[in-house]
């Protein structure tokens, strides 16, 4: 592959393991929103990827923009930058209407969508807007109805559905997806009973949140054949000098989560190159200072290039 330059760092584009910014949209307006994605595309991240909440778990009263709207939005304000969410909930949305939205993004987008979903978002929440209080099993089945729809609503051929949840009759799906023959499908959780068959059944993704990362090497193997991705807070430290303070506060802040990253762009490379030798084909980093502007500009310039190639090669 001809290395390319990254855009003002004077670094190259070689093959490694690729890295999206995790940019939940919580006390940020659009306007920062769009000034940190323009800054990850041009660095050369991988993707971007929202939540999909109605309201934020921890902070309810926050506002909190609708990940769908602002990943259309974007979409045509970047232009190779990929975009997705983790994860979106199969509660929220009827599986025909959401294949109708993402195969609209995806044509949008020009074949930039990866369609994240889990079946478990939080139970307050679902509670609290009106959605059914249902066990996981339950909704785990729910998941499984729904990728099953989507499977039939991307070929844009008519078809019937009979399921637990949903009936569809002479159903049709069009446009289809640029992406062929599917939207790329990420499944993201950490359950062992039913996350990581789904994930390895239906989906080419299987994404490790950060509170499962320490369970990360028992539960790899249960995901295949699907890609691994994983999500890390990472506490970026400039120098050796600020270290400890960096990951002081960033472990008031996101220590409960797990998966916490902390350290020197040598130290991060180092953390993220063990999970690469594990098997692991892309990182989903949420940066403890919420993505600031000298922050992505380190990581691009120090961390991006030290990541080795992923294990297997990209489809």
């Amino acid at each position: 592959m001809t290395d390319v330059p990254f855009p003002d760092l004077g670094v190259t584009r070689a093959r490694r393991t690729p890295v999206g910014l995790y940019l939940p949209q919580l006390r940020m307006d659009f306007a920062t929103i769009e000034e940190r994605v323009l800054m990850a595309e041009s660095l050369g991240f991988h993707s971007v990827w929202f939540m999909d909440h109605l309201a934020a778990p921890a902070l309810p009263e926050a506002d909190t923009l609708e990940g769908w709207t602002v990943a259309a939005a974007l979409a045509r304000r970047t232009s190779h930058i990929r975009l997705g969410h983790l994860t979106l909930c199969t509660s929220f949305r009827h599986p025909a209407l959401l294949a109708k939205m993402a195969a609209t993004l995806d044509v949008i987008s020009e074949g930039r969508l990866d369609l994240g979903l889990g079946w478990g978002s939080v139970e307050d929440e679902l509670r609290t807007f009106g959605f059914p209080d249902e066990p996981p099993k339950v909704r785990a089945t729910r998941l499984v109805e729904s990728l099953e729809v989507l499977d039939r609503m991307f070929t844009g051929e008519p078809f019937s559905f009979k399921g637990r949840f949903h009936q569809l009759r002479d159903a049709v799906g069009r446009p289809v997806p640029v992406q062929q023959p599917r939207i790329p499908i990420h499944i993201g959780g950490g359950g062992r009973r039913f996350t990581l068959p789904i994930a390895a059944h239906y989906a080419e993704w299987w994404n490790c949140p950060s509170y499962a990362v320490d369970r990360l090497e028992e539960l790899l193997p249960l995901a295949q054949p699907a890609r691994v991705s994983v999500q890390h807070v990472v506490a970026l430290a400039s120098s050796r000098a600020n270290r400890d303070e960096v990951a002081a506060e960033a472990e008031r802040r996101f220590g409960a989560w797990g998966g916490l990253v902390t350290g020197t762009p040598s130290e991060v490379a180092d953390a993220l190159n063990r999970e690469v030798a594990m098997g692991v084909d892309l990182f989903v980093c949420q940066f403890s200072d919420f993505a600031g502007p000298k922050t992505l500009r380190l990581f691009a310039r120090e961390v991006l290039p030290a990541l080795r190639a992923p294990l297997r090669p990209e489809p």
